[in-house]
């Protein structure tokens, strides 16, 4: 029984470790400090973290209507106004946008305009 447990645990160490560095990929390895802690410093209005670097994603947006409106897989989709951010300042420079999946939907978390705002 003992072996089963130290081969199990094996099994999940390696599985976790293989995990870690399939999702990193090094594609961000070479982003400057100032740029990757800003990355993890946004919040939404709401107080809740946009989340990460790898999370974020360059886009150009525009204006109607009073309102944001951002391309996200080749669809023109408005930014909900609690998603905002005119305050976080932006490093990059760039409109950046933090979305996800969502039962079949694009949820919108953060976005912050570029320099042109």
């Amino acid at each position: 029984m003992r072996s089963y447990a130290r081969l199990a645990l094996l099994a999940l160490l390696l599985f976790a470790a293989g995990g870690a560095h399939a999702t990193d990929q090094g594609r961000f390895e070479n982003v400057p400090d100032n740029i990757r802690s800003w990355f993890k410093s946004v919040k939404s209005p709401k107080g809740v973290p946009c989340c990460d670097i790898s999370d974020g994603h360059r886009t150009d947006y525009d204006m109607r209507d009073g309102s944001y409106w951002v391309p996200i897989e080749g669809q023109w989709t408005q930014v909900p106004d609690g998603a905002v951010l005119l305050d976080a300042g932006n490093p990059v420079g760039e409109a950046i946008v933090w979305y996800v999946h969502h039962r079949g939907s694009i949820v919108i978390s953060c976005f912050v305009p570029g320099d042109g705002a």
